[in-house]
C-alpha cells in the first residue's frame, strides 16, 4: 500500500522526524486559508503517487496570496499524468543549503534490508543509482539487531555529507529505519532532505510503501488505504482484489504471477516500449477475473494495446482460455488490441481454444511482447518521464 506525501509525512512527525508545517485542503479558499496560516512563502503539491510532479505543473511555490490563490487553482482538478488532483499539500517552504537522500528498502539480492543515504539529494535516485553509483553509500542491515549508530555514521560519511550536520543526517537514517521496521513498510525514503541555513535537516519529502500483507497488524494504517489510492483505476483495482500499479506507458499488463509480471514489464521495456501498468491477477483465471483485469487496462486512457501474459499451473491452460474467450465475448468490439501467451499445463489445448478473430496469440513471450509493442506504437501512444521538483516529490 503507498501511502501520500502527507500521509507519510504524518507518521514521519510522529517518528519525531522534522517535517515543514503543512496542512492538506481540497479547494482554493481552503488552500490560501492554510498558506496565510503557515505563512509565505508555501509550496502548493498535488497529492498523487507519481514522479516528476514539479516539470509537471503539479509542484509550486507561492510568495503571496495572489501567487498561492494562482497555483491552488491550477493545481486542483488538473490532469497529471493521469491523475485528478483532488487534495494539495500547502506546507512552509525549506529555506536550504544542500539536498540529501535517505531510504530503507529491502536489498532483495542480499536478502538484508539496505540502508542508504546520497549528497545527490532532490533528484531521482534511479538516476543518480545509474550515473553516479558511487554516489550512494549502503549499508547492509541484519534485521536481528537493526541498525547500529556506527552503521548509519559510516552511511552518511561515505555519502560525503558535510561534519556539521552529519550526526543530525545519521539520527534521521537511524529513525527512518526504526519506522521502516516498526511499521512493515517496503520503503521509505526522504528525497529531499533538506540542510537548512542554521544547519537543520527537515524531511522536505516523504514515501512510505507498507507491505500489504502486514496491515492486519496497523489498523491505523489500514483505515488510510482508501485515501491512498492515487486515481479511481486504483481504487478499481483494490475493489476487484488485484495487485496493481499505475505506471507512465502505453502497453497495457496483465499476468497471473508477480514474478511473471515483472518479467513483462522488463522485456516490454526491452523491445522498446512503455509499461503502462503491473497487474497480477492471482491464480485462477476464470472469466470474471480475466474480465475484471481487463475492465481496469482498458480504463486506461494511456493504454494502446495489451499484452496477457498466462502460465497455467494448478489451473489448466485450456480453463484459462476458456474464461479469457468469455470474457471477451463481453465486449462487441475491444477498445485495443490485445495479444495473448499461454504456456504451461494444457496450454496446446489452450493456444486451439482461444478466439483469434479477436485477439493475437503468440506461442513465446517475446513474440507476444514484441507484438503488443509493435501493436502500442503503431497507435502513437507513449508518456513522458517527471524530473526533479521544488521542495521536494521527486522519488515518486
Amino acid at each position: 500500500m503507498k501511502l501520500h506525501e502527507y500521509q507519510a509525512k504524518e507518521l514521519f512527525a510522529e517518528a519525531g522526524l522534522a517535517t515543514p508545517d503543512a496542512a492538506l485542503a481540497e479547494s482554493v479558499e481552503d488552500a490560501l486559508s492554510t498558506a496565510e496560516s503557515v505563512g509565505y512563502p508555501v509550496a502548493i503539491k498535488a497529492q498523487v503517487q507519481v514522479g516528476g510532479r514539479g516539470k509537471a505543473g503539479g509542484i509550486e511555490i507561492a510568495e503571496n496570496d495572489r501567487e498561492a490563490r494562482e497555483a491552488a487553482d491550477a493545481i486542483l482538478g488538473m490532469d497529471l499524468k493521469g491523475y485528478r488532483v483532488d487534495r494539495v499539500l500547502v506546507e512552509a517552504a525549506v529555506d536550504f543549503t544542500n539536498e540529501l537522500y535517505v531510504g530503507v528498502t529491502m536489498d532483495r539480492g542480499e536478502g538484508r534490508p539496505v540502508a542508504m543515504v546520497s549528497s545527490k539529494g532532490g533528484v531521482d535516485i534511479e538516476s543518480v543509482a545509474a550515473e553516479s553509483p558511487g554516489a550512494i553509500a549502503r549499508e547492509h542491515v541484519d534485521p536481528a539487531f537493526g541498525i547500529h549508530p556506527y552503521q548509519a555514521r559510516r552511511a552518511v560519511y561515505g555519502a560525503g555529507v558535510d561534519r556539521d550536520v552529519a550526526g543530525d543526517v545519521a539520527g534521521v537514517l537511524t529513525t527512518l529505519y526504526d519506522l521502516w521496521e516498526e511499521r512493515d513498510a517496503a520503503d521509505a525514503e526522504i528525497n529531499p532532505l533538506m540542510v537548512t541555513d542554521d544547519e537543520g535537516v527537515v524531511a522536505a519529502d516523504a514515501v512510505l510503501n507498507i507491505d500489504d500483507d502486514a496491515l492486519f497488524r496497523h489498523p491505523d494504517l489500514a483505515g488510510m488505504e482508501e485515501a491512498s489510492y492515487g486515481d479511481d483505476l486504483e481504487r478499481t483495482a483494490g475493489e476487484y482484489g488485484f495487485d496493481y500499479v499505475r505506471l507512465e506507458g502505453n502497453v497495457g499488463i496483465i499476468g497471473n504471477g508477480a514474478g511473471l509480471v515483472m518479467t513483462t514489464l522488463d522485456l516490454v521495456d526491452h523491445y522498446g516500449g512503455e509499461p503502462a501498468n503491473f497487474l497480477d491477477i492471482g491464480g485462477g483465471a476464470k472469466a470474471e477475473r480475466v474480465a475484471n483485469a481487463l475492465d481496469v487496462v482498458f480504463s486506461d486512457s494511456n493504454v494502446d494495446a495489451v499484452v496477457f501474459n498466462i502460465f497455467g499451473g494448478i489451473t489448466r491452460g485450456d480453463e484459462v482460455a476458456r474464461g479469457i474467450n468469455d470474457a471477451l465475448g463481453a465486449f462487441e468490439e475491444l477498445p485495443n488490441p490485445v495479444v495473448v501467451r499461454l504456456a504451461g499445463t494444457n496450454a496446446v489445448e489452450g493456444m486451439e481454444i482461444l478466439d483469434t478473430e479477436k485477439i493475437d496469440v503468440e506461442e513465446t513471450l517475446e513474440g507476444a511482447v514484441q507484438r503488443a509493442v509493435e501493436l502500442a506504437g503503431s497507435s502513437g501512444g507513449g508518456a513522458d518521464s517527471g524530473g526533479e521538483t521544488a521542495n521536494g516529490g521527486e522519488s515518486r
